[in-house]
């Protein structure tokens, strides 16, 4: 009996809607898929120059450790670019100061990426061997 009951009352619930599921309709799957899509391909863009950024600020700070004149220091970085494939950035875009004693080598570079028709994105990349690490050499 009890379960006659139950059927009776779930039956009557779905003619008044009330465990009618819910979800994403088509329409919202293709929106949804469209965002993640665009965020990928943003993602794919964008990650490899920020690589290249960490691969500078290493390349600098092995130059820093290197030591000698600021050419020697350029030198360095630059075949340490050469090794890591960075090709926004040389040794003579390099600011190389005398600060308290220490020498501190700093860079600023941006980064342009073309996305589609007009639209891009400009990405604007600076670091420092300073205890600070990313005070800008960004001459205005």
């Amino acid at each position: 009996m009890r379960g006659r009951a139950n059927f009776a009352l779930r039956q009557g619930a779905l003619r008044q809607g009330a465990l009618r599921q819910g979800g994403i309709s088509l329409t919202g799957l293709v929106v949804v898929l469209a965002l993640a899509g665009l965020a990928g391909v943003l993602a794919m863009k964008i990650l490899p120059t920020y690589s290249e950024y960490r691969s500078v600020s290493a390349a600098i700070a092995k130059a820093r450790a290197a030591g000698g004149t600021p050419q020697e220091i350029r030198a360095s970085f630059d075949r340490s670019a050469e090794v890591n494939y960075i090709s926004s950035i040389s040794g003579r875009d390099l600011t190389i100061e005398r600060v308290n004693g220490e020498t501190e080598v700093s860079f600023a570079y941006d980064k342009k990426i073309h996305l589609a028709g007009p639209a891009s994105v400009l990405l604007e990349y600076s670091g420092s061997t300073a205890k600070g690490g990313a005070t800008p050499a960004r001459a205005e």
